[in-house]
């Protein structure tokens, strides 16, 4: 009997990739906690440490400066480690390795030390409060020398995951917690996952739903919640088109441009925080390329300057959802 690879858990494709590109590629090895024997918080390393050893897949102790440092002196030395930090809120301890160290080393040596690293971490909202529940690829996307690849279709966290494993430069890799505890047939898009490796290039967005009134704008998780919301509002005459942006570092903001000089409207929506971030890069980023004067509404929709609350209520109330989504596009529609 065929599998049916659409019941299968997400943290088992990102397993999957995993597991053949070190079968592939014998210089990659994985460090973390509790990605060995427990097989990662979340399942996403399960099965590794007993297919390829305790050598190459090493359960850390808490100390992520110690094996984040560690990575880089792999790195350096000809290896290619996967790091694992188990939620990206925890980045704050050993952030001096990965953009001074990793960030800076292939620049600092004129290009003569490569740096391939790949920072596996996990953010998104699923009501763990303030401390654990931040995306902030806009931290990284605003430190030099990074590449910051945030999937969200099952499809895209395997081939993202092989390109960040095979690139010689250091990528965040940032899944999402909440899209971690679905099975591939939850997933609006990009359910179907071929068993062999493949891999999908690092910088370019993906029109996921063709639209013609607005472009919505997107990654991640809130992927799912465009593509949820475009549907409810197709029912009322309203047209929107997604693109999932895939990464932050490149961004692939002409996909966008294109998309909005088509629509003659632009929404980004984005769940890290508003100040400073993604939202308002990619929209200026489009106006560049396209005019200032060619769009008839452009708008941003993004996480106030705020906490997330440990209150699933509250938290809905700050985080952008499918209903606020709806909302906002409504009142673009209505010229609002």
């Amino acid at each position: 009997m065929t599998q049916d690879r659409t019941a299968l858990p997400l943290p088992m494709i990102i397993s999957e990739a995993i597991g053949q590109e070190m079968a592939r590629d014998e210089t990659i090895l994985a460090i973390g906690e509790d990605i060995g024997r427990a097989g990662g918080v979340f399942g996403a390393t399960r099965g590794l440490q007993e297919r390829f050893g305790k050598g190459r897949v090493v359960d850390a102790p808490i100390a992520e400066m110690a094996f984040t440092g560690m990575g880089v002196g792999l790195a350096q030395a000809g290896m290619r480690p996967l790091i694992e930090i188990m939620f990206v809120d925890f980045i704050g301890v050993c952030l001096e390795q990965v953009y001074n160290a990793a960030g800076k080393i292939p620049y600092m040596s004129g290009g003569r030390q490569k740096m391939p690293i790949v920072f596996k971490t996990a953010g998104g909202c699923i009501g763990s409060a303030a401390q654990h529940s931040q995306c902030l690829w806009g931290l990284f996307a605003h430190l030099p020398g990074l590449k910051v690849v945030a999937p969200c279709s099952p499809h895209d966290h395997k081939g993202l995951m092989a390109a960040a494993l095979r690139s010689d430069d250091p990528v965040v890799f940032i899944e999402h917690k909440a899209l971690l505890l679905r099975k591939c047939r939850d997933f609006a898009h990009g359910a179907e996952v071929p068993e062999e490796a493949y891999t999908v290039p690092i910088g370019e967005a993906a029109v996921v739903r063709e639209g013609s009134d607005v472009t919505l704008a997107t990654l991640s998780a809130t992927v799912e919640h465009a593509l949820a919301a475009a549907a409810k509002l197709a029912g009322e005459g309203l047209s929107v088109e997604v693109v999932d942006l895939r990464s932050v570092v490149p961004l692939d903001s002409d996909t966008v441009a294109r998309s909005a000089e088509k629509t003659g409207r632009l929404l980004v929506v984005d769940e890290d925080y508003q100040s400073f971030g993604l939202s308002a890069e990619l929209t200026l980023r489009v106006l560049d390329t396209i005019g200032h004067g060619t769009l008839k509404q452009v708008e941003r929709l993004a996480v106030p300057d705020v906490p997330i609350p440990a209150a699933l209520t509250l938290e809905k109330a700050v985080v952008p959802g499918k209903e606020m989504i709806v909302e906002r596009l409504r009142k673009m529609a209505n010229g609002a």
